[in-house]
């Protein structure tokens, strides 16, 4: 993996059980872990909706190396400079245990 390429430091976040004052089990939105690495966009479509709405769909590539994001599971979600992305699925190319590719889908609200 090049490291020269992974300029950006990407943030992490998962669902927390807590319990609240009525010991009532609720999530909460927690950071997970900080890490650096390199993101990659795919595609972006744009779709008119009813009432002359717009929806995006927007992909990216999210390559970390291996021993840094080998925790990271399907239902956490990564944001970057204010953008949130929620992750579809993530691939160890060739089953090498180098890089992670973590393919996502950003947010846009």
């Amino acid at each position: 993996m090049n490291a020269g390429k992974i300029k950006g430091k990407i943030t992490v976040w998962m669902k927390a059980e807590t319990k609240n004052e009525l010991k009532e089990s609720t999530f909460v939105d927690k950071e997970f872990m900080q890490l650096w690495a390199e993101i990659i966009p795919q595609t972006a479509t744009l779709q008119r909706a009813a009432a002359d709405t717009l929806l995006s769909s927007t992909t990216h590539k999210i390559k970390v190396r291996y021993g840094s994001g080998k925790l990271i599971k399907q239902d956490m979600w990564i944001t970057f400079k204010g953008h949130r992305f929620d992750i579809k699925y993530i691939l160890n190319p060739y089953f090498r245990n180098e890089s992670l590719e973590v393919f996502v889908e950003e947010v846009i609200t």
